[in-house]
């Protein structure tokens, strides 16, 4: 369970500190002349959106594998630590393809505050993490109490993270290389499944 809960919480982390969702909303904020009060907003908002699509999805897999550990716990145990170790591989794998998701091609600044903020909260619920989805699937063996702490750890790291991040570069507080991080968050993201599903076949 232990291992559950940390690897969550690293890639959570991680996912907040990569700037491909939330250094765009910083992007145009700047460019459209928003004041750092309206970016914090609109970071928050669309982080929220992004989050909840996320937990959503985590809490369909959760029930999925309350489900499986019911009927196939024997088999379960094992499975949840395979696909992790598999996913892991599958992100590692990613990163070498060199394939991100750039939310500034996806939204259209010609159109009105209103509807660029609407086209980011839109754009960023449609973009869920998968990364941590196979978290929600393993806890499902441990039952509700822990889908419902890993969705709400994810929610807040991920939101304040962002909005820390963002705020931070507003007033350019924060001189990091953003495109080497983006680069390896796949490797780092992928190491830290494999990790945890090595780890959860020798820790109960």
């Amino acid at each position: 369970m232990q291992q559950i809960i940390i690897g969550s919480v690293l890639v959570s982390l991680l996912h907040a500190v990569i700037p491909n969702h939330w250094l765009p909303v910083l992007a145009i904020g700047r460019k459209e002349g928003w004041t750092l009060q309206v970016v914090t907003r609109v970071t928050f908002i669309s982080g929220l959106a992004h989050a909840l699509s996320t937990a959503a999805i985590g809490v369909v897999l959760g029930s999925l594998g309350v489900q499986l550990h019911a009927h196939w716990s024997s088999y379960f145990r094992l499975f949840a630590p395979v696909m992790l170790i598999l996913l892991g591989i599958f992100f590692i794998w990613q990163h070498y393809r060199h394939h991100h998701f750039h939310l500034h091609g996806h939204i259209n600044t010609s159109k009105s505050q209103s509807r660029v903020i609407v086209a980011l909260v839109l754009t960023m619920f449609l973009s869920p993490c998968m990364e941590i989805e196979a978290y929600f699937l393993m806890a499902g063996s441990y039952g509700w109490w822990l889908i419902s702490v890993l969705a709400i750890l994810y929610c807040i790291i991920t939101v304040s993270g962002m909005v820390f991040w963002v705020r931070l570069s507003y007033k350019g507080l924060l001189k990091l290389n953003w495109h080497s991080l983006e680069h390896n968050a796949g490797i780092i993201t992928g190491v830290t499944l494999v990790i945890t599903g090595l780890l959860s076949f020798f820790i109960d």
